[in-house]
């Protein structure tokens, strides 16, 4: 995982969201909370990680979480206002990159793409999470949780994939390349067992039928280039028409198949329990 450290002001709402979702993926977390360690709901626990900035209030804690992070990320539901405006507009004095993302105008699948993406692009280790407090949109702390999870899983995945070969044994047609590609869906499975990580696993196991449509979207995306479907592995895309029951099949739905097989297997397995 890119992301080394998630800081937050400790607010409830976003703020909290975002460190609690650290501790629980093992990721390291703090920032800076206002002289007191006060927040909306009270004195902010020390568990949290985050340190009292002493003569400081919001304003100052605000400041002082965006100077120390690499970048920051904004989650809200429309415009930008109040302490979430004052995070963009510290960001825009210290010249530190900023991303806003609107969940009324976004879903979460899309919007954790734009994450991901912008964090690679600025290189970001340390991110600090913001957006409104609970009182103001009680919504928030599960949309800046299922954002950052959703991140998370799309960065595990693209790591999870070995390289592919290099293009000069890709364009030759070796039979080194040609060997290294699965034949089926069923040993496309088998091969993406191996290659994930157990938590990725697990999380893939624990999801529903309906919970399961953006995670197929994550993997097709690394299926469809790591097994070669839109080249030269014609057998893999014959036997997920063979599965699919249909004349033809077009490349994202056979890669969907693969996704289904998998999170069946891994289901039948005993990968439900999520590894911390």
């Amino acid at each position: 995982m890119q992301i080394k450290k998630i800081v937050s002001g400790a607010q409830t709402g976003a703020d909290r969201a975002a460190l609690e979702f650290a501790g629980e993926y093992g990721i390291d977390r703090g920032g800076w909370v206002p002289e007191g360690r006060i927040a909306e709901d009270g004195v902010v626990d020390s568990g949290y990680g985050v340190k009292e900035l002493p003569g400081g209030g919001y304003v100052q804690r605000t400041e002082k979480n965006v100077e120390d992070s690499d970048g920051t990320l904004i989650v809200s539901r429309g415009e930008l206002t109040g302490g979430s405006l004052l995070t963009r507009q510290m960001a825009e004095k210290h010249a530190r990159p900023c991303l806003h993302v609107d969940m009324e105008r976004l879903v979460v699948f899309d919007a954790a793409i734009d994450v991901y993406e912008w964090i690679k692009a600025h290189n970001i280790e340390v991110l600090n999470v913001a957006g409104p407090r609970a009182s103001k949109d009680p919504g928030i702390y599960d949309l800046t949780w299922n954002l950052l999870e959703m991140v998370v899983h799309i960065d595990a995945i693209s790591g999870a994939m070995p390289p592919e070969a290099d293009g000069a044994d890709k364009s030759a047609g070796t039979a080194a390349w040609e060997n290294i590609l699965p034949r089926n869906v069923e040993e496309a499975v088998d091969m993406l067992i191996g290659e994930l990580g157990a938590k990725t696993r697990a999380r893939i196991a624990s999801r529903s039928d309906k919970e399961l449509v953006d995670f197929e979207k994550v993997l097709a995306r690394h299926i469809i280039d790591r097994f070669g479907m839109d080249s030269e592995n014609k057998a893999l895309l014959s036997s997920c028409r063979d599965i699919s029951g249909r004349d033809s099949i077009d490349t994202p739905e056979a890669a969907m198949i693969i996704v289904r097989k998998l999170w069946e297997r891994l289901r039948e397995t005993g990968h439900l329990r999520v590894i911390k």
